[in-house]
């Protein structure tokens, strides 16, 4: 199976790009073979490359610089892949594509369902917003994968930070009232190539989906257990998402039901201790 890519770099484009399975072929387009801020390139691209299934990896994750920069966040967030969901729609091609829990207003406290309305509060979200409704209005296969919290060895990311600041410091104030699933880029790989396997044969299974680690947790609960796992001696102290402000409303609730991803494609709900370990363990960092 000949799986194309966009993305390259970015954390999920990377584990792709590592994956290693029988009968999986990844070609991982960067931005030379297909500029997001182009979306009839990366149509292009496509009809080009002639693949089985399509996975849009890339996306513009500068939540807070989107807040000023809303044009080209537009254009790699929204338009690139709503040009990739109507050539793959042409051409029978499974599309899977990530989203994010930011299309949701990070009200309340139950965890949110794939049917649920949406409510974007920032550029960030109302792009992926507009791009899932652009994916299902295309009328081809597709799977929208929302998934939140990403975390991996490579690039910039949660556990990156709290390791750089943990060992340059004794003690950290961290926000405490935003609560979600930490998402290892690894577990979202592997999910993203079993939904455009089924997707091959199981069309009727096209619709969004949810992909989160488990237990939900506090990014402060998430930090303690970084430095837990990693044998670093640096307190928390839990702050509230006002003490911490940024151009972009980070939503409070980012819970997710993951329930009917795990229906449809037999994927549960990965562990983000687990994750957490492997990545620690892939960045050499242990409590030796």
């Amino acid at each position: 199976m000949k799986i194309l890519v966009f993305g390259h770099s970015g954390q999920v484009a990377t584990e792709l790009r590592a994956f290693n399975c029988a009968g999986i072929q990844i070609t991982a387009l960067d931005r030379a073979a297909a500029d997001l801020t182009d979306p009839t390139a990366c149509a292009a691209a496509i009809e080009a490359h002639s693949p089985d299934a399509v996975i849009n990896a890339a996306a513009y994750t500068a939540v807070d610089k989107a807040e000023s920069d809303e044009a080209n966040a537009d254009l790699i967030n929204a338009q690139a892949p709503a040009a990739m969901a109507r050539v793959c729609a042409a051409g029978d091609i499974p599309f899977v594509s990530i989203s994010t829990d930011y299309v949701f207003s990070g009200a309340g406290s139950d965890p949110w369902r794939p049917g649920d309305k949406t409510d974007p509060q920032g550029v960030y979200g109302r792009n992926k917003r507009d791009a899932e409704n652009a994916i299902e209005a295309a009328g081809g296969r597709y799977a929208i994968l929302r998934t939140s919290w990403v975390v991996s060895a490579h690039g910039n990311n949660f556990v990156k930070t709290m390791l750089r600041l943990g060992a340059e410091r004794d003690a950290l104030t961290v926000v405490a009232d935003q609560i979600g699933g930490p998402t290892g880029a690894a577990e979202i790989a592997q999910a993203c190539v079993t939904i455009a396997q089924t997707l091959v044969s199981e069309p009727h299974k096209s619709g969004i989906y949810h992909f989160a680690g488990a237990p939900d947790t506090s990014w402060a609960d998430f930090a303690r257990a970084i430095f837990d796992q990693a044998g670093i001696t640096c307190a928390v102290t839990d702050i509230p998402s006002s003490d911490y402000p940024t151009p972009a409303k980070r939503p409070l609730n980012s819970r997710m039901d993951c329930s009917a991803t795990h229906a449809a494609f037999g994927i549960p709900r990965p562990d983000w201790r687990s994750s957490l370990t492997q990545i620690l363990t892939q960045l050499d960092v242990s409590k030796d």
